[in-house]
C-alpha cells in the first residue's frame, strides 16, 4: 500500500471518468455484447451458475473478515490470550469493509446515486431512461447501479492481502485483483451493471483501503523512528 498505488488509480480514474463522461455511449457498447435483443434480456442474468459464484465470494469475504473481527473481540473477552492478529490489523480489516461496501458503496453511492441498471433501461429492454457515470438523477429508486456493491466487496480483500507475510504478499495481491475483477464481469454478463459501476466500485475500495492503510499503520512506524535513531547514537 503506497502512495505511488494511490496516484496510478487516481490517475485511472480520471481517464476512465473522462472518456466514459464524454462518450456514455460506450457503457452502452460494452453491456450490449451481452445482451440477447431476439431474447430481450441478458442471457446470463439468471444462470444458476453464476448466482452459485456470488454465493461462494459472499463466504469467502466472511472468511476473510471472520479472524479480524474474532481477535478484536478476544481482546475483551480474554485480554491475557495471545492474539494471533495486532489490533491496528484487525480494525485496518474491519474499518475498511465497515467504510468501502458498507458506508460509501451501499450506504451512500448505490442510496442516493440513482442510476439505473442496465437490465432496467429502455435500450435494453427496461422502461427507464440510461444515465452515464456521473450523473445521480436517473429513474432508480433503491440499490441502484453506481457503484457494484459486490465488485466492491470482492476488491475489499486486498486488505487482508496487505496483511499476508512479505513472501506472500504480491500473490495475496494479484488474487485479490483477480477475484475483484472476476465478480465485476460477473455482474457486467448479468446485467446487473455497467463497466463504469464496476471500475469505479474497485478504484474506491482500493483508495480507501490505501488511506486507512496509511492512518492505521505508518503513526506506528513514526512513533518508532526515535527509538531507532536514539539507539544509533553512540553514548557519551
Amino acid at each position: 500500500m503506497s502512495r505511488r498505488g494511490l496516484l496510478v488509480a487516481l490517475a485511472f480514474a480520471a481517464v476512465i471518468g473522462l472518456l466514459f463522461g464524454f462518450f456514455p455511449e460506450l457503457d452502452l457498447k460494452i453491456s450490449g455484447l451481452f445482451y440477447d435483443p431476439a431474447a430481450g434480456k441478458f442471457p446470463l442474468g439468471a444462470s444458476p451458475v453464476l448466482r452459485n459464484v456470488r454465493d461462494a465470494a459472499v463466504w469467502i469475504q466472511v472468511i476473510l473478515a471472520a479472524p479480524a473481527v474474532i481477535a478484536l473481540a478476544m481482546r475483551f473477552v480474554a485480554p491475557r490470550a495471545k492474539p494471533w492478529m495486532s489490533a491496528r490489523a484487525a480494525i485496518f480489516v474491519i474499518a475498511t469493509l465497515a467504510l468501502a461496501p458498507g458506508l460509501l458503496v451501499n450506504g451512500i453511492l448505490k442510496s442516493y446515486w440513482d442510476r439505473p441498471r442496465p437490465a432496467a433501461v429502455t435500450e435494453f429492454g427496461g422502461s427507464e431512461r440510461f444515465v452515464a457515470w456521473w450523473d445521480p438523477r436517473g429513474q432508480c429508486v433503491k440499490n441502484c447501479s453506481f457503484v457494484s456493491g459486490e465488485t466492491s466487496s470482492a476488491f475489499w480483500t486486498l486488505a487482508p492481502a496487505a496483511l499476508a507475510p512479505a513472501p506472500w504478499r504480491l500473490f495475496a495481491y494479484a488474487s485479490a485483483v483477480a477475484f475483484g475483477a472476476g465478480m465485476g464481469i460477473v455482474r457486467l454478463v448479468m446485467g446487473g451493471h455497467f463497466f463504469t459501476d464496476v471500475v469505479f466500485a474497485g478504484l474506491f475500495t482500493f483508495m480507501i483501503i490505501v488511506l486507512m492503510h496509511a492512518v492505521i499503520f505508518q503513526p506506528k512506524a513514526r512513533d518508532s523512528e526515535p527509538k531507532t535513531e536514539a539507539a544509533s547514537k553512540p553514548a557519551a
